[in-house]
């Protein structure tokens, strides 16, 4: 899976993906002739591949690692056994569980409001008739996600057996109401990447609606999206600021980062999520976004 032979005194940088990708994303593949052209060999390699001896890369990227969801604590222990992770093992095991929206609200980021419902605990659909999302608190790629009408009997029924799924398998469950602007004006996803100073705005694009009901058994790796570039907005600019400012441990730290906002009842952007272990990063999408991204690798180089 070696991408770029390196020559003698290149740094060797390795793109991390997961078996069922092991070309990576098309999209990440789009940083790698920036970085030859940097003089940077990139090579792909498996999180979970015991052969790899990652102590010989200059730095380690998470790219696609998209199969962690069910071994979260493998990946976690995986994650800490390497020293020169970005984003760092301390941001991973903190943002690969959900959980971290609960603290980003207690600081006063607006979140879309979540509740929680711990393995084994009961769960009764609440009594209105919203609309609402169903996933797990670990997840990746809209995986075992599902939207639900609870003014339909047969989606409160499959709520709570969604729920129960979950419980039953040791999952922590999360329920938020669907916040339906997503359906016209979409969510959007705002990308930043490392630079000298920190983390520096990169770009945005449009994600469309991609829940149209029920979760109803096994996903694919990650559910199909439909992408459009998109110009970020003051407002979104400024709650996505707010969200990095809560990072534990600050953002000089991050390679990247994605904030992903969807307007809430009254029109404001509020947080979905704060994608920092293995975002996709829409590099296709913005001109210029590779090498951004190459710079950034560049950057952590020089400070590794």
């Amino acid at each position: 899976m070696t991408n770029h032979q390196p020559t003698r005194g290149e740094p060797r940088v390795a793109l991390v993906t997961c078996s069922r990708l092991v070309d990576l994303d098309p999209d990440d593949r789009l940083v790698i002739a920036p970085l030859a052209a940097r003089q940077i060999a990139a090579e792909v390699v498996v999180w979970d591949d015991p052969d790899v001896d990652w102590a010989s890369y200059n730095l380690v990227v998470l790219r696609s690692p998209w199969d962690y969801a069910l071994r979260r604590d493998e990946f976690v222990a995986w994650a800490a056994s390497v020293a020169a992770l970005v984003n760092p093992a301390d941001v991973v095991r903190w943002n690969t569980d959900k959980r971290y929206l609960a603290e980003l609200s207690a600081a006063g980021v607006p979140t879309v409001p979540t509740s929680w419902v711990e393995p084994r605990e009961t769960w009764q659909p609440p009594a209105d008739s919203g609309e609402y999302v169903i996933k797990p608190a670990v997840s990746a790629g809209s995986q075992d996600t599902g939207r639900y009408d609870l003014a339909d009997p047969e989606h409160r029924d499959l709520a709570a057996a969604h729920v129960r799924r979950l419980s039953e398998a040791g999952r922590v469950t999360m329920i938020q109401p669907y916040l339906t602007a997503v359906d016209t004006e979409g969510e959007t996803a705002l990308l930043f990447l490392a630079g000298p100073d920190g983390l520096a705005f990169s770009h945005a694009i449009r994600k469309g609606p991609m829940l149209t009901g029920p979760d109803l058994g096994p996903d694919d790796l990650y559910k199909a999206e439909e992408i459009t570039a998109r110009t970020a907005r003051p407002e979104q600019l400024a709650v996505a600021e707010r969200t990095l400012a809560t990072v534990p441990g600050g953002t000089r730290q991050l390679l990247y980062a994605r904030v992903d906002l969807i307007p809430g009842p009254d029109g404001d952007p509020v947080l979905v999520e704060l994608e920092l272990t293995e975002p996709s990063l829409f590099l296709g999408y913005a001109e210029g976004a590779p090498d951004r991204l190459a710079d950034a690798i560049t950057t952590h180089l020089t400070r590794s």
